[in-house]
């Protein structure tokens, strides 16, 4: 039988390459790919005729199943960006910067659970016991009957997991998990991926929730192959500015509930604390009327969210002007230069553009195109928007102004807040807006025409 090549995978896609190269073709990484022994037999090996396997037990799609059961943690952030609790069997994967608080948010996790009658084992792979009892005495946490163990041996710690049985296990980080049977190194894209199915099967074969820790690369996308992500059931993001106190843990996927949903956290010296109203926090240091600044009414999952929008026009002295973005995407931003400048006939060449989302929230919604539109104007024309307005919809190229859902949830924010106008586009569905005048607009030009004409 001939011995099988090598292959040669990027610790940082995954991809597969035939032979050893200094950087990976697929996603651009240098230094990144390392070899990898296949296993030597496989299912492609042997013929399947040759013994029959189990009868799979089919059912019908109108077959009704139970929602799974959910543990509360008490942490209601955590609870709502999970779908509603923990569920048991279930793998979650949290990713983040290093230093951004993954640790201590799962260490608070790993309390409020135990304390609420689920038994919790926190295994630390990056830091010895005694730092992390330092930490829970620092939070507070002491007391909470959380088992602890510092390990990364993989076989030991699933053998302590099968013996213990809890009801949810915590490992930090999955990056330092060496599996024995695997030829390479911790962190290395084989060591990962089997670390990673390893705990994935035991969880859903002993009903424990496992909650893996990941570390994340430069471009802030979980590091090791991506496969990873779709073994488990539930994809987190912490994010954050490291000159901010605000934390946003994001799902990015969850077959138990909602993508895209946000908690709030803010970090403080006791700890994480929970956000109740993240519009108000955002919102917080917002002052008096000035140039420059408009409030985007955005929707994080289920929840409304009111952000401060804050642009930065002035003359450039280079022969290439800068566009400096903070929350956004800059690649939206271009866009919306150059549809205010071709649409509108207000040209950007030879100023400085710069664009920050306040608070250290981030923005992916297209719905924010107008508030950032607005925002650039009123920079632009050193003419402030009324303070008690929000704005929000879609531009297209064409320079009209495209309607965005939850239309309704994003106006009873506002008033709640105490804003009374909005604009919106002009096709908005809109049943019931809370008391706030709305100002619909068709297009760019008309918003242009009548909230800067004087300008």
């Amino acid at each position: 039988m001939a011995k099988p090549s090598p292959i040669f995978t990027c610790a940082e896609c995954g991809a597969a390459h035939k032979k050893w190269t200094g950087r990976c073709d697929a996603c651009g990484a240098w230094n990144s790919i390392a070899e990898e022994v296949p296993l030597a037999a496989g299912p492609g090996t042997r013929t399947l005729g040759a013994a029959k396997g189990r009868r799979i037990e089919l059912s019908r799609l109108s077959a009704e199943e139970t929602p799974p059961p959910r543990a509360a943690s008490g942490l209601e952030e955590f609870d709502r960006v999970l779908g509603g609790g923990l569920v048991p069997a279930s793998a979650i994967l949290v990713g983040g910067d290093p230093g951004i608080g993954k640790s201590t948010l799962l260490l608070q996790a790993a309390a409020s659970f135990a304390r609420q009658g689920v038994s919790a084992i926190y295994v630390s792979g990056e830091e010895a016991a005694a730092q992390v009892r330092m930490r829970a005495q620092r939070l507070g946490l002491a007391d909470a009957p959380v088992q602890l163990a510092a390990e990364t041996d993989l076989r030991d710690i699933l053998t302590t997991l099968d013996a213990a049985r809890p009801g949810l296990a915590i490992i930090d980080s999955i990056q330092t998990m060496w599996a024995d049977h695997v030829e390479a190194a911790p962190g290395s894209v084989s060591q990962v991926r089997a670390a990673a199915h390893e705990l994935v099967s035991f969880a859903k074969r002993r009903g424990t929730a496992v909650i893996l820790v990941g570390h994340v690369t430069k471009d802030g996308q979980i590091a090791g192959p991506r496969v990873v992500e779709h073994m488990v059931d539930t994809v987190l993001y912490f994010e954050g500015e490291r000159g901010h106190q605000f934390r946003i843990l994001r799902a990015v996927k969850n077959r138990f509930g909602p993508a895209d949903e946000i908690g709030v956290f803010e970090m403080t010296g006791g700890g994480l604390s929970e956000v109740a109203n993240p519009s108000e926090l955002f919102l917080s240091e917002r002052g008096q009327a000035s140039p420059g600044s408009a409030v985007f009414a955005g929707i994080e999952g289920t929840r409304p969210v009111l952000t401060e929008i804050q642009a930065l026009v002035a003359a450039s002295p280079l022969g290439t002007p800068r566009r400096t973005v903070v929350g956004l995407d800059s690649g939206r931003l271009s866009t919306i230069l150059a549809v205010l400048e071709a649409r509108c006939g207000i040209p950007f060449a030879g100023l400085d553009v710069f664009l920050n989302v306040a608070g250290g929230m981030r923005v992916s919604e297209p719905a924010a195109d107008l508030a950032v539109a607005a925002a650039l104007l009123s920079a632009r024309e050193d003419v402030a928007l009324p303070p008690d307005m929000v704005v929000f919809g879609e531009i297209s190229l064409s320079g009209a102004l495209r309607p965005v859902g939850q239309t309704e949830n994003r106006l009873k924010e506002a008033q709640k807040l105490g804003f009374s106008q909005a604009v919106a586009p002009d096709r908005s569905k809109i049943e019931g807006d809370g008391g706030i005048r709305v100002r619909k607009m068709p297009d760019l030009v008309t918003f242009v025409g009548e909230m800067f004409a004087a300008g």
